[in-house]
């Protein structure tokens, strides 16, 4: 049975992780892993060499899930607005025997700023995630994903329309 990869991008603040997270309970036989956790260093820095360091590590993490036998799903997501950032990805990964479903999270400007708000709120998030969001969220329109709009719809909604993609 062949395999199925899929990337969730979106901008901060869109729900890819409790999507992610939804979505793999509902597959089964399934690894799901977030980009941030590729990155949550202190401080956080953003080089040349902590680039490379955090693509070779999602890319490594994500080979190793493609070739173990006992996962049929693997869910990732992470930022991904730019389509070099996923043709790079892809590029790295034996993909032979995978289904690659690619997905952007998008929604209105309004709903957006109401989730950040609340994850500023709950000291989730800092301020300054608020105008970088903001700024990405038009970015996914250029790129070869399947968008789905997520602005009030449940979690539940979302990963059924995820799981019904076809490549």
């Amino acid at each position: 049975m062949a395999k199925t990869l899929y990337l969730i991008g979106g901008p901060m603040g869109v729900g890819k992780t409790t999507v992610g997270q939804t979505l793999k309970k509902q597959l089964g036989n399934c690894a799901f892993l977030d980009g941030d956790w590729c990155w949550d260093m202190d401080p956080f820095q953003v080089t040349p060499e902590t680039k490379e360091m955090v693509m070779e590590n999602i890319c490594d993490l994500l080979n190793r899930f493609i070739r173990c036998s006992v996962y049929d799903n693997i869910v990732f997501c992470w930022v991904m607005h730019e389509q070099m950032i996923i043709d790079e990805i892809l590029s790295k990964l034996d993909t032979t025997g995978c289904q690659i479903v690619k997905v952007s999270l998008v929604c209105t400007e309004d709903a957006l700023r109401e989730r950040i708000e609340k994850d500023i709120e709950k000291k989730l998030r800092k301020k300054d995630v608020m105008e970088r969001s903001l700024s990405y969220l038009p970015l996914y329109d250029a790129l070869d994903t399947v968008k789905i709009d997520v602005s009030g719809k449940a979690l539940g909604k979302i990963a059924e329309e995820i799981m019904h993609i076809k490549e």
